[in-house]
């Protein structure tokens, strides 16, 4: 069956801890977040789900669409906001104003934010009818000290930093003169979080389809520049954002949410917003399709959350039968049941075979949210078919 194969050898993604600490408990990745008094929810079965820039008046249905977190609130956070968000059991990550310092006891606030882009050329104030005009980037040193300045305010709170796409796309051109690659590592100095948006299906660079795989990049990158310490978020498409022909398809976007947390993203910040054909700034609750596939999604990543936020271990391997279509996996396991998370990471069909050291006896492999079962043989390993972008996530059943 395997006529051409690569053999990728998977190893721990980025994960905090161990499996247990001294006094036998289990660590997670959400242990992390206990480094703040008013963080994020240091609880195992909480994993950040975001919107970017929306309105607090649709909080309601952003929560029964699985979204526990508001990021940005445009020029706010301002009088009753945070309030409408805690009545909806909202999350909010914001400026650190006068309104959000006046509420700094308030846990609905779990993280300040710096200005949005940083590394991106800056917009210049033009009169109304003039081109638009473009500065340069805003220097890390710059970052770094607010960053002080926000913790001279308040130390109970993570700071996020958002970049742009120029973390993973290397023909970007909005960074302007004098920006350079190495500028990432000293922005990381400026923040306990760092996050990143790139849109690669909706990007103009002909088949965008075909770099998913630019979520992984940016996280890794992110990781080799920032360091292990600091927790990576990133941002996802979901809307045709200023691109009137193409938009994500579902599947599409359930893959850039699984790369991402492949590559040890721990929060999925959800872009929303539509520029082009026509402005919509809730683009997302207007697409009743888009809007039921990310309900599924984040409703699987949200009973998935302690085995996300488990440890990642050693001892899976993944064959592919075309080797310019990987599929990579992480392996987990929580409450003494095993999962393997996996993704193809280019654009394509393939099929692999899935062996684990150490996984012995004949057994059912439950394909999760696919009403559909596999059987591995007595040496540990199975086979499946994947279609272009199609994730699958498996449980491991015990011996038969």
């Amino acid at each position: 069956m395997f006529k051409k194969t690569v053999l990728l050898a998977f190893v721990v993604l980025a994960g905090f801890g161990v499996f247990a600490d001294s006094t036998g408990k289990d660590i997670f990745f959400t242990d992390k977040y206990k480094e703040w008094k008013n963080g994020p929810p240091a609880d195992p079965n909480f994993f950040l789900l975001a919107v970017w820039g929306q309105q607090p008046v649709e909080a309601v249905k952003y929560k029964a669409a699985g979204i526990n977190t508001y990021v940005s609130l445009w020029q706010g956070p301002k009088a009753g906001q945070i309030e409408q968000l805690k009545a909806a059991g909202m999350y909010l990550v914001c400026d650190q104003n006068g309104v959000g310092l006046a509420k700094k006891d308030d846990k609905t606030i779990i993280a300040w934010m710096h200005g949005d882009e940083p590394d991106n050329a800056q917009a210049i104030p033009v009169k109304k009818g003039e081109k638009k005009q473009y500065g340069p980037f805003i220097k890390p040193a710059v970052i770094v000290n607010g960053y002080k300045n926000v913790k001279a305010k308040d130390t109970s709170r993570p700071v996020l930093l958002n970049l742009g796409c120029g973390v993973a796309d290397d023909e970007w051109k909005g960074r302007g003169a004098g920006a350079k690659l190495s500028d990432y590592k000293d922005y990381s100095l400026g923040a306990d979080v760092v996050s990143f948006d790139v849109y690669p299906v909706v990007s103009k660079k002909g088949n965008g389809e075909d770099n998913l795989w630019w979520q992984a990049k940016g996280l890794d990158r992110l990781k080799e520049m920032a360091g292990e310490s600091k927790i990576r978020w990133n941002c996802i498409e979901c809307t045709h954002i200023n691109n009137a022909e193409k938009k994500p398809t579902s599947m599409q976007v359930k893959a850039e949410i699984w790369i991402s947390i492949l590559h040890g993203s721990k929060g999925i910040i959800y872009f929303c917003h539509q520029f082009a054909p026509k402005f919509d700034e809730k683009a997302l609750l207007n697409d009743s399709g888009m809007l039921s596939s990310v309900t599924a999604i984040n409703s699987q990543i949200t009973s998935l959350a302690p085995v996300i936020n488990s440890p990642d271990l050693e001892g899976v391997k993944v064959t592919s039968t075309k080797q310019e279509i990987p599929v990579e996996a992480v392996y987990k396991k929580y409450k003494g049941v095993e999962y393997i998370f996996s993704v193809p990471m280019r654009n394509g069909e393939t099929s692999a075979k899935f062996e684990v050291s150490g996984l012995t006896g004949e057994r059912t492999v439950e394909v999760i949210g696919e009403s559909r079962k596999l059987k591995s043989t007595a040496q540990g390993s199975f086979e499946d078919s994947f279609k272009p972008w199609q994730v699958h996530l498996y449980k491991i059943g015990k011996v038969d």
